[in-house]
C-alpha cells in the first residue's frame, strides 16, 4: 500500500504527524551525525556524533534498504542457457530485447505395446492436495505422460528398483530417465536381461538432471531392463525416488534457453515482464523464483500452489502471443484449466525460461521464439523509504547499524495488506480481514499474520513506521473476535482459525500490552478487555496442575504445538514463564481501564506462577531451568530467557542461566535453542531469532551487553554474509544453513529483534506507560562508543544521543516529547561520580543535589521526573 493510501487509511497517521512536526525539525542537530566511511566500515569510530554538513542528508539514512520506489528492477543477470541473445536486455525497460529460442523437438519414443512396468515398492494411491486421486506406481514410468511418476514407498531406503518388461525383444541403444527435482536419481544402474541373467548396461554416480541420458557402450537386444536406484539427491533427508519417464532410447535434450536475473535482495509483490514479441504457436515461459541460489532449480523454492494441489508444479506459466505483452504476474489460469500462475511472490532471483508443461498443451508449448523486453516487480509491501522512518537508529558500530535497518527492511517486506489470491492457502483466507494491512510472518511464506510473531515485529513496527500500527491492531482484533467459548484465542486465520497451539494466546496478551504501550489505544484494549478475561481466567487455568503451573496435555491438549510445533508437553518453563508475563501485562491493561481487583489478581497469581517454576523447574546442577519437568534432561534458550526478562529469575539465576546458554548454545551463527538433541535430532544446532530475542534482552539488562553484541553479530553477521544477504532468516540449521531447506522463509518478520534489541536496550528508551506518556532513558553501551537515535511516539518523536567517553564519563542527551515525562538512568563505570542535569548538579558521590530524586541503583544514577523538551546530562567521575 503506498504511503498515502496508508496514512488515508490510519487516520492516526495524520494526527501524529500533525503533533510531531515541529519536533522533528527542532531535532535536526541531534539526528544527524557524521562518520567517515572509513571508520564506519571498522565499527571502532569512537568519536561522539557530530552534526552533519547543512544540506545533506543524516547519516543514518545511507542504511535504509528499500527500493526507492514501487518498480523494482533486477541488478544484474547471474546465468544464462541455451540459445539467449542479449540476456542484459532485461535490466532495462528499454534499449534491446533478450530473445529466447528453442526448436521443437522430436516425439519421444515409447516401448511397445503390451510393455509392463513393476518396482520394489510404490507408494500408496492417495489424494492431491486439490482433492484428485493420484497413484504413485510403476506403470506411470512408461505411461508416456511426464506428468505422472513412479514413487517408491521406502523413505530413503535402497536400493530401488523398477522392472520394465516388453513383450518382444527390442535393440535400445540406452534409455533415458526423466525424473523430479524433488526425486532425482543420484546413482544408479542400468542392467539388461537376455533371458536367463542381467547384465550391467550402464552405471551413473552424481546425476542432478532431471532429464538424464544414459548411452550404453554398444546397442543391446533384450527384452528386459531394471534400473537399481542407490541414492538420490536429497536421500540423506529421506526423500522418495520419483521416476516419471524411462525413455527406450538416448534422448538428447537441448538446453532450455532461460535467464536469471537478480534483484539484489528479496523483494516481494508481483512480478511483471514485458513481452516484445513471439513466434506463432503459444511458446511458453515458466518463472522459478527463490530466495537463494541453491535453491533456484527448474522449479520455485516455495510456491503456494505447492499447499494448494500443485497446479503450477512449482512454476509459474505464461503462453507469450505473437503480439507480445505487458504481463503482471496474477494468480489462476491464463487459459481454461491451463498455463497457471500463482501471482505474489517473494524472492530475490527470477528464472525465466521458454518451455512449458506438457499437461498445458496447445494452450501453451515448450518451444519457439520469445522477445523480453524487461522484467520488474511490482512492489506491494510497505515501501520504508528515508522519509518514512518517524524512526531510526545509528551507532559508533557499523555492523549494529546495518543489521537494525536489515531488521527494518525484513520487518517491511511483512506489512501488505490482506488479499486473498496472496495468502496461505490452506483455509488461511478470511472475509475479516480482506483488504486490511496487517503484519504477515514472512514475504515468501506462510503469508498469514500469527500472533506470536508479533511479539518481535510488532515492536520492529513500532520503532520505525507507527503510521502501520494498524497492522498491528487488524490482527490482534481479528484474533480476539474469533475467541473459542472456552476462551481459547487462535494463533492466526490459518485452518479457519483452528490451529490449536498452546502459546500463542499468552503472545496474544502480551503484545496486546505492547500495542496499547507504544501506541497509547485505549479504545482497543476498552474493547478487547471481556477476551482477555476469559483467555486468562477461563481457558488456561483449565491447563493448569496442581502446583500451579501450566501443564500441556491437560484438557486434551496433548496435541497442541507451539510456536515450532516441539514435541513436549507437561510443564514446560518457556510457557510458565511466558505466563508470568502475560500475567503483569494483563494487570497493566487492567490498572488502565480502573478493574484494580483484576489487577491484584493476576499480578498474584504471576508471583505464584514465578514461584512454581523457581521450585519445580530450576535445575541447580546445571545452574538453568529445566525445559521440562518430566523425561530427558534439557535447558532451552525460551525459558530460560523469558525467565529473566519475564522477572522469574532472580539475579543469580539469571546470570547462571545466561552463563550456561553460553557455555552449551553457542555456534557461530547464533546461540541454538536448546543445549542438547534430547527434544529431536539437531536441536542444539538450531537457531531461531525468535527466541534468541528475548535472550538478547535479557542480557542487555543483566549487565552483559558485550555478549549481547557478541550474540547479534554472530546471529545477524552469518545471515547478512549468506545468500540472500541482508534479510533475516525463520531459522537456522546445522552448519548455518537454513533449518527447513528450500521452504525456509528467509525474509521472516519474527526474526527482526535486533531492532527492539538495540533502540530499547543499547540505546536505551522504552516507554513506561500507554503511548509513552512516561517513558525511560537507560542505555546499555557495553563497549559502543556512542549511539543515537529517535523514537516515534503519539506525542512526536522522543530523540536520545550519548557518548560513552571512558571509565566513569559519559554523556547523554534528551529531548522528549510535549505532554510526557521521563526517568533516566546513565551509567557510573562502578566509579563514584557526578551527574550534572542542563549543568545543574544533581549527585555527586552518594548524595542527591537538587531536584530530579537522584539516586543510586545497579551501577546507574536514575533521575525521575524529566519533563518534556532538550535535556543534557553529563557524568564525571567525583572531585
Amino acid at each position: 500500500m503506498p504511503q498515502d493510501e496508508q496514512a488515508a487509511a490510519n487516520p492516526e497517521r495524520r494526527t501524529f504527524l500533525k503533533a510531531g512536526g515541529g519536533a522533528m525539525l527542532a531535532l535536526t542537530a541531534l539526528s544527524t551525525v557524521s562518520v567517515s566511511r572509513a571508520a564506519a566500515a571498522t565499527g571502532t569510530c569512537a568519536e561522539a556524533p557530530q552534526a552533519a554538513a547543512a544540506g545533506s542528508a543524516p547519516e543514518w539514512q545511507r542504511y535504509v534498504q528499500a527500493p526507492p520506489d514501487r518498480t523494482v528492477r533486477p541488478v544484474r543477470v547471474v546465468r544464462w542457457s541455451g540459445d539467449v541473445t542479449d540476456p542484459e536486455a532485461l535490466l532495462t525497460a528499454s534499449g534491446g530485447v533478450t530473445v529466447l529460442r528453442r526448436p521443437a523437438p522430436a516425439p519421444a519414443p515409447r516401448w511397445p505395446d503390451g510393455t509392463t512396468a513393476t518396482a520394489s515398492s510404490a507408494h500408496a494411491p492417495n489424494n492431491g492436495n486439490d482433492g484428485t486421486p493420484r497413484t504413485y506406481d510403476a506403470s506411470n514410468a512408461i505411461d508416456g505422460n511426464p506428468d505422472t511418476f513412479w514413487n517408491d514407498d521406502t523413505i530413503a531406503a535402497y536400493p530401488d528398483t523398477l522392472t520394465i518388461t516388453v513383450p518382444s525383444a527390442v535393440t535400445l541403444p540406452g534409455v533415458t530417465l526423466l525424473s523430479n527435482s524433488d526425486g532425482v536419481p543420484a546413482d544408479f544402474t542400468v542392467e539388461t536381461w537376455d533371458g536367463s541373467v542381467w547384465h550391467t548396461a550402464a552405471t551413473v554416480t552424481g546425476n542432478s538432471e532431471v532429464q538424464r541420458s544414459v548411452p550404453f557402450d554398444q546397442p543391446v537386444t533384450t527384452t528386459g531392463v531394471r534400473i537399481t536406484i542407490t541414492a538420490d539427491q536429497d536421500s540423506s533427508k529421506g526423500t522418495f525416488t520419483r521416476v516419471n519417464e524411462v525413455w527406450p532410447d538416448v534422448v538428447k535434450q537441448a538446453d532450455t534457453p532461460g535467464v536469471v536475473v537478480d534483484f539484489g535482495k528479496v523483494v516481494v509483490g508481483y512480478p511483471r515482464v514485458r513481452f516484445a514479441w513471439a513466434s506463432d504457436g503459444n511458446p511458453g515461459v515458466r518463472l522459478a523464483f527463490s530466495e537463494t541460489l541453491q535453491f533456484l532449480t527448474d522449479r520455485s523454492d516455495f510456491t503456494r500452489s505447492d499447499q494448494s494441489g500443485g497446479a503450477g508444479k512449482g512454476t509459474d506459466q505464461f503462453a507469450v502471443p505473437a503480439g507480445g505483452a505487458d504481463w503482471t504476474d496474477r494468480k489462476g489460469y491464463q487459459a481454461g484449466d491451463k498455463v497457471y500462475a500463482d501471482g505474489l511472490h517473494g524472492f530475490r532471483y527470477l528464472q525465466i525460461t521458454l518451455d512449458a508443461l506438457a499437461s498445458d498443451a496447445p494452450a501453451a508449448q515448450p518451444y519457439g521464439q520469445v522477445a523480453v523486453d524487461s522484467v520488474s516487480l511490482d512492489f506491494t509491501a510497505y515501501l520504508g523509504t528515508p522519509d518514512t522512518f518517524r524512526g531510526w537508529f545509528l551507532s559508533s558500530d557499523d555492523a549494529l547499524n546495518r543489521h537494525w535497518y536489515a531488521a527494518a527492511y525484513t520487518n517491511d517486506l511483512c506489512i501488505d495488506t490482506f488479499r486473498s489470491d496472496d495468502v496461505d492457502p490452506r483455509n488461511a483466507d478470511t472475509p475479516t480481514l480482506r483488504g486490511k494491512l496487517v503484519l504477515h510472518d514472512g514475504a515468501k511464506r506462510d503469508r498469514d499474520p500469527y500472533v506470536g510473531d508479533l511479539a518481535v515485529a510488532g515492536p520492529s513496527l513500532y520503532l520505525t513506521h507507527d503510521d502501520a500500527t494498524a497492522a498491528v491492531r487488524n490482527v490482534l482484533a481479528d484474533l480476539a473476535d474469533h475467541q473459542r467459548a472456552d476462551g481459547w484465542i487462535p494463533p492466526a486465520s490459518i485452518a479457519n482459525y483452528a490451529l490449536n497451539l498452546f502459546d500463542y494466546p499468552l503472545w496474544w496478551v502480551i503484545c496486546s500490552w505492547d500495542y496499547v504501550l507504544y501506541t497509547g489505544d485505549r479504545d482497543y484494549a476498552a474493547q478487547y478487555y471481556p477476551q482477555l478475561v476469559k483467555v486468562l481466567d477461563s481457558w488456561y487455568p483449565s491447563v493448569t496442575d496442581t502446583d500451579g503451573l501450566l501443564s500441556k496435555g491437560l484438557n486434551g491438549t496433548g496435541n497442541y504445538g507451539d510456536y515450532a510445533f516441539l514435541p513436549r508437553t507437561g510443564r514446560i518453563t518457556y510457557y510458565n514463564a511466558a505466563y508470568v508475563q502475560a500475567l503483569n501485562n494483563a494487570a497493566e491493561i487492567a490498572r488502565l481501564l480502573g478493574h484494580p481487583d483484576d489487577a491484584a489478581r493476576w499480578r498474584a497469581r504471576a508471583q505464584q506462577v514465578a514461584e512454581a517454576v523457581n521450585t519445580h523447574l530450576w535445575d541447580a546442577d546445571a545452574g538453568a531451568y529445566l525445559d521440562s519437568a518430566t523425561g530427558p534432561v534439557r535447558h532451552g534458550q525460551d525459558g530460560n530467557s523469558i525467565a529473566i526478562t519475564a522477572g522469574v529469575a532472580d539475579t543469580a539465576r539469571a546470570a547462571a542461566a545466561l552463563d550456561h546458554l553460553t557455555a552449551t548454545t553457542k555456534r557461530p551463527y547464533g546461540n541454538a535453542f536448546m543445549d542438547n538433541d534430547t527434544l529431536f535430532d539437531g536441536s542444539s544446532q538450531r537457531v531461531y531469532a525468535f527466541t534468541s530475542y528475548p535472550e538478547l534482552v535479557a542480557r542487555f539488562r543483566t549487565g552483559s551487553a558485550d555478549s549481547a553484541i557478541d550474540q547479534i553479530k554472530r546471529t545477524y553477521g552469518w545471515m547478512e554474509a549468506h545468500d540472500p544477504g541482508l534479510t533475516h532468516w525463520e531459522g537456522i540449521g546445522p552448519d548455518g544453513t537454513p533449518y527447513e531447506d528450500s521452504y525456509t522463509s528467509m525474509a521472516h518478520g519474527w526474526s527482526t529483534g535486533v531492532l527492539p534489541a538495540l533502540t530499547n536496550e543499547l540505546l536505551g528508551v522504552l516507554p513506561t506507560s500507554p503511548g509513552f506518556a512516561t517513558w525511560t532513558v537507560r542505555p546499555h553501551p557495553g563497549s559502543v562508543a556512542w549511539a543515537q537515535g529517535q523514537v516515534p511516539t503519539p506525542h512526536g518523536p522522543l530523540a536520545v544521543s550519548w557518548s560513552n567517553d571512558g571509565p566513569g564519563e559519559f554523556t547523554l542527551t534528551v529531548s522528549g516529547p510535549r505532554g510526557t515525562r521521563g526517568t533516566v538512568a546513565v551509567p557510573t563505570g562502578g566509579r563514584p561520580v557526578s551527574v550534572r542535569v542542563d549543568k545543574r548538579t544533581v549527585w555527586r558521590r552518594d548524595k542527591a543535589r537538587g531536584n530530579y530524586g537522584a539516586r543510586l541503583a545497579d551501577g546507574y544514577v536514575l533521575l525521575d521526573n524529566l519533563e518534556a523538551g532538550r535535556h543534557a546530562i553529563v557524568v564525571r567521575p567525583a572531585d
